[in-house]
């Protein structure tokens, strides 16, 4: 599987795209609310512009203004994300990620719950992952 181009992104970028796939279509005053520190107006515009040229973002005219929706579907968005995040912070090691997600849930997992990720690893065995 080749690179995704959204880990080329830069953080702001990021946060832009974050924001877009957070509230689902927005508009450049509404991304702006959702991201932290927040650089002006025509700064957010002209990212968002930039995002739209590289394919990450497209627009629908909504009177006035111009409303973002991102290309790539937030199931696609998300195993992005996901990949960069256990690169980035796990040494690219699926069994880190887990452990630490499991780390951080202090025993609050149901039986049900625990059954689930069995039965999930069951099945990526099952499929030789």
């Amino acid at each position: 599987m080749g690179r995704s181009p959204y880990l080329d992104l830069s953080r702001r970028e990021r946060q832009i795209m974050d924001a877009v796939y957070r509230l689902g279509r927005a508009g450049v005053s509404e991304v702006r609310a959702e991201i932290p520190d927040p650089p002006g107006y025509s700064a957010v515009r002209a990212m968002m512009g930039k995002l739209e040229d590289k394919g990450h973002l497209r627009h629908v005219q909504d009177g006035a203004r111009y409303v973002y929706l991102a290309t790539q579907p937030p199931g696609e968005a998300r195993q992005t994300a996901l990949r960069r995040l256990v690169r980035t912070f796990f040494d690219g090691s699926p069994t880190k990620a887990v452990a630490a997600v499991l780390d951080l849930t202090d025993g609050e997992l149901t039986e049900a719950e625990l059954d689930e990720l069995a039965e999930l690893i069951d099945e990526a065995r099952r499929r030789g992952r």
